[in-house]
């Protein structure tokens, strides 16, 4: 069992929603918010990638699972350290700054905008989710781009800032759980959950089909060039 790299996804998907929930809990200006989910991204990527490799994310984790870069057991213990992580933040802020306030702002709960239908919003979130997951295993893992954490960072404000007021653009069901765990906010809860992680996996075949020589010689017998236990995504 890798406990170092299950922290360091409970710490980074932790910290996500604590910076993000609590941006929107403190009435921040839009912008305000897509900085905030941008930039906690890119450090959190920056401090803990060569630790875990910085998924944060169960529609990551099921990419590089179906990649065969990180192993079963590993997955499922990421996904319930993200899982874990996102619902405890969402628990202190409501500690911190109590029921009434996070009701006024539904906990941080994605919706979808007025007029948008269940199908639509699944669509954005995964076309969303796609670009987020291919930028992450195209920088990451293929390029190995020094900057990655910075180009993730940016995809995911970006992300928001185009779909912030259409679905909330969570890119994360990570981060959609974290909220709704507390605020009851599982109505089209699919969305939120299939559209990511359907984007996340093509996301991460598309990096894969742009750079196949590369990962092809990277992966023999089911295992990647990563030290075993760990998995392929390193700032």
């Amino acid at each position: 069992m890798n406990l170092r790299a299950y922290l360091a996804e409970f710490i980074g998907t932790f910290a996500l929603l604590f910076v993000v929930v609590g941006a929107i809990a403190s009435k921040m200006e839009p912008l305000g918010v897509v900085l905030a989910n941008g930039i906690v991204i890119a450090a959190m990527i920056a401090a803990l990638g060569t630790a875990s490799g910085a998924h944060f994310n169960p529609a990551v984790t099921l990419g590089l699972l179906l990649t065969r870069r990180i192993a079963l057991k590993d997955a499922i213990f990421y996904w319930f350290s993200q899982l874990l992580g996102a619902s405890l933040a969402v628990g202190l802020l409501t500690l911190a700054l109590g029921r009434e306030a996070m009701n006024g702002v539904a906990y941080g709960v994605p919706r979808l905008a007025v007029g948008v239908s269940p199908l639509a919003g699944f669509l954005v979130e995964a076309t969303l989710a796609f670009f987020l997951v291919l930028v992450i295993v195209a920088t990451a893992i293929h390029l190995k781009n020094p900057y990655a954490a910075t180009y993730i960072g940016l995809a995911v404000a970006l992300g928001v800032l185009c779909g912030g007021n259409i679905t909330g653009a969570t890119m994360n069901p990570a981060r959609a759980f974290g909220s709704a765990i507390w605020g009851g906010g599982f109505e089209h809860g699919w969305v939120y959950w299939v559209g990511p992680l359907l984007g996340g996996v093509l996301g991460t075949l598309a990096a894969d089909y742009m750079y196949g020589p590369r990962i092809a010689r990277g992966v023999k017998d089911g295992r990647s060039e990563t030290v075993e236990g760990s998995v392929s995504v390193q700032p």
